[in-house]
Formats: C-alpha cells, sequence, structure tokens
C-alpha cells in the first residue's frame, strides 16, 4: 500500500486594483494615516508585518489611488528584496568583523570577531589564524563588547 502523498496547498495569485499576492509577495494599497495620500505595504506571504511601506501615486482623479499592475509590482518586489539584503548586510557587518595585521616578525594574523546576540547570554568568538596559510592560532569565546584591534588581539594570542 503506497503512503499518500501530502497535499500542497497552493495559494492562487491576486491581481486587483489594490491587492496582488504573487510570487511570495503581496502588494496591498492603503489609505496613508499620515496624510491624503495613499500607501503601499509590501509583505512576504506568511510574514505579519509588511518588510517596507511606502507612499503611492494618486490616480487621475485625485482621489483614489492609481491601480496596482504588472510593472508596478515587479519594481515593488525588486525594492524591498534589495532593502531586505541591505538589512542583511548591515546586521552582519554588525555581528562579523574581521581583522588583519602584521606582527613586528612579518607575519600576518588574522582575527575574526562573531558576536552571537543571545538574549539571555550574548557573547562573541574570537578566531586567530596565520593569514598565508589559514593555521588556527586560537580560538575561544570572548565579551560581546570585545575590541578588535592588534593590541587586543596580541594579548588574547599570549
Amino acid at each position: 500500500m503506497e503512503a499518500a502523498e501530502p497535499e500542497i496547498e497552493v495559494i492562487p495569485d491576486i491581481t486587483e486594483p489594490r491587492l496582488w499576492r504573487k510570487n511570495g509577495w503581496i502588494a496591498k494599497v492603503v489609505k496613508n494615516e499620515e496624510d491624503d495620500g495613499w500607501a503601499v505595504e509590501m509583505t512576504r506571504v506568511g510574514d505579519a508585518e509588511p518588510a517596507l511601506v511606502g507612499p503611492w501615486t494618486m490616480g487621475r482623479d485625485k482621489k483614489n489611488p492609481k491601480p496596482l499592475d504588472i510593472h508596478a509590482f515587479n519594481t515593488l518586489v525588486k525594492t524591498v528584496r534589495d532593502v531586505m539584503q541591505r538589512h542583511e548586510n548591515h546586521l552582519y557587518n554588525q555581528l562579523h568583523k574581521t581583522l588583519s595585521y602584521t606582527r613586528a616578525d612579518g607575519q600576518r594574523i588574522r582575527a575574526n570577531l562573531d558576536i552571537q546576540p543571545d538574549e539571555d547570554d550574548p557573547y562573541a568568538v574570537l578566531t586567530c589564524m596565520i593569514e598565508t596559510t589559514e593555521e588556527l592560532l586560537k580560538k575561544d569565546r570572548v565579551p560581546p563588547g570585545f575590541r578588535l584591534t592588534a593590541e587586543t588581539v596580541e594579548k588574547f594570542l599570549a
């Protein structure tokens, strides 16, 4: 007896003048609470909050919003993906730092500091290696506020 394959829910696309759902994204034109205009919210399907909210163009009657179309939707999807990518890159750069320096004997050292932003017990992991051979010199936990400088790395290695 063959096992039944689980049913995969197919969510149909929506292409209405003020609501589009397609390719994992929802674009919704809403009244801008701050003024008389309109705004568009871009939400990833399954997320509770919009990833991006921005102004939306008025229609020809200057009262109602311009209807969404495929070109506007695709532009909004590209914009929200770019914004999310920049946000992820910024977060990564805050949590991962690298320092390379040359010791007095000419040896190149690379130190990587990876911060783990745990709510209960934040910490960082400092990894030091010889840059040319990637030979591990030392790897250990350090405080999340560890200042990554050649001097502090040398103390860590000592």
